[in-house]
């Protein structure tokens, strides 16, 4: 029958084919290539590579502390815990499908508790979707939303993920860079001095600016965006009518008396905003997979849209487990005996002991706000360890975490995969860690910290 052919697709630089009786291996060989240059769609061109994916198999390899991933390695609450013995072994209906949009207890309890917080009146059944943890509120966010062309801006150091989620679903990501300002003389910097400059961000906008992405407390740094802030960001979205998706997971995990304010509540921002959450941050159970997106009926309508036509439903016993912790916690709010109390007093103090024990051997901690992470400084190493190995244009932070990883026993995430490829250069002096992390993991840093702070003595 000939050889395959190529439709008018090839035109554009897509090789199509039409497969034919094969006449050699070569012929199979050039049949498979073609296939191989089709296959994939083109929205997941430049987004394949994961760089987690290297560095969580480089801790597997060695005898490494685990400071990298973000997730607790203890256990969650017992009355969470006891809500999901609760939802396994009781009503055998939670077995089966719920309500698509969320099990009905958990969205009408999402509805009360932060309707007070949001100070709006929230109808579980228009203003509340239960999704695949926040993640999966994040994607259906932005496929419901960005489409072809649309800007969306970044703040960064931005989680990981807002950028390939823009790319996917057609838009264009803009970024804009919190920069840090230098602290006063004997004052440990912070992540409060990393601030947005007024001006460039409002230069961001354009006619074409669909969105803006929010992330208080911020993933990585652990900034907590103040009231005045949130006040500009919720001016120049209103001004240029741009919708906020604002990743608010870390909402319960703020420090040393700073207060987390979310965006939606200021005058103006509920009809334009979507609020993402997380139960896998807010009770400390992260495989659990529940998170949520609030909002206005206008964008929910759209987010329902998305969900319905991918995932569909959300395992039942999970939700089933978190409305039960929740409606536990709205017993005790704002009480001594509060987990949303507790909970972060216990881990500021954890970070406090992890950022005492890297400033032991050098390292330089910006001390966050809020969060489960710490970034530090290795610019003293920098200057000290110039030909660490590695490829010379790759990021010297990378390169600086794969030594650490086999040459100390740390695992930690180089910051520069948190910017846009413009600007890694200029910020591949940090390095992530997280410390919300058993005793144990601390003291297992402690003792390798130890033994590299005895290396550099003279």
């Amino acid at each position: 029958m000939g050889a395959p052919q190529k439709d008018s697709a090839s035109e554009t630089g897509t090789q199509d084919v039409v497969l034919s009786c094969p006449t050699g291996a070569h012929h199979t060989e050039a049949v498979k290539l073609a296939m191989a240059k089709r296959v994939q769609a083109r929205r997941l061109t430049g987004i394949d590579h994961n760089p987690w994916v290297e560095y969580v198999r480089l801790a597997s390899e060695c005898d490494a502390v685990n400071l990298g991933q973000g997730f607790p390695d203890f256990p969650p609450p017992d009355f969470a815990l006891e809500a999901f013995r609760q939802a396994v072994t009781g009503d055998f209906m939670l077995n089966q499908y719920t309500r698509a949009f969320g099990y009905p207890p958990l969205t009408e309890i999402l509805a009360s508790f932060f309707g007070k917080l949001l100070g709006q009146e929230l109808d579980p059944l228009k203003n509340v979707l239960v999704t695949v943890g926040a993640y999966g509120a994040l994607f259906t966010a932005f496929q419901a939303l960005v489409d072809e062309g649309d800007e969306v801006i970044i703040m960064e150091p931005f989680f990981d993920c807002y950028e390939p989620m823009t790319l996917m679903a057609g838009g264009r990501p803009v970024f804009v860079s919190l920069r840090p300002s230098p602290s006063q003389d004997k004052e440990p910097d912070s992540s409060s001095n990393w601030c947005l400059d007024p001006a460039e961000l409002a230069s961001k906008f354009t006619a074409r600016t669909k969105a803006l992405v929010l992330n208080t407390p911020n993933n990585p740094l652990g900034k907590v965006f103040s009231k005045a802030e949130l006040e500009l960001v919720a001016h120049l979205c209103r001004q240029h009518d741009v919708l906020c998706i604002s990743d608010e997971v870390y909402q319960w995990l703020v420090y040393d008396g700073h207060q987390h304010t979310s965006i939606a509540s200021l005058p103006g921002m509920w009809e334009r905003t979507l609020t993402i959450g997380s139960a896998g941050k807010t009770f400390s159970a992260t495989g659990w997979k529940v998170g949520w997106a609030l909002g206005p009926d206008a964008l929910m309508r759209h987010l329902r849209t998305v969900h319905q036509n991918s995932i569909f439903h959300c395992p039942t016993q999970g939700q089933a487990a978190v409305a039960l912790s929740f409606e536990r916690e709205l017993q005790h709010l704002g009480q001594p005996c509060s987990y949303f109390v507790q909970f972060p007093q216990a881990m500021q103090r954890r970070r406090d002991h992890m950022a005492r024990s890297l400033q032991a051997v050098g390292l330089r901690p910006v001390i966050p706000q809020g969060s489960y992470f710490l970034i530090t400084d290795i610019s003293d190493f920098k200057s000290k360890m110039p030909d660490l190995p590695g490829a010379a244009d790759e990021p010297y932070d990378r390169r600086f975490v794969k030594w650490m990883i086999k040459n100390k026993g740390l695992v930690a995430i180089p910051v520069s995969i948190f910017f846009s490829q413009p600007q890694q250069q200029h910020f591949d002096h940090y390095i992530r860690f997280c410390f919300v992390k058993d005793e144990s993991t601390l003291r297992a840093m402690d003792e390798k910290l130890q033994k590299w702070k005895a290396e550099l003595r003279p």
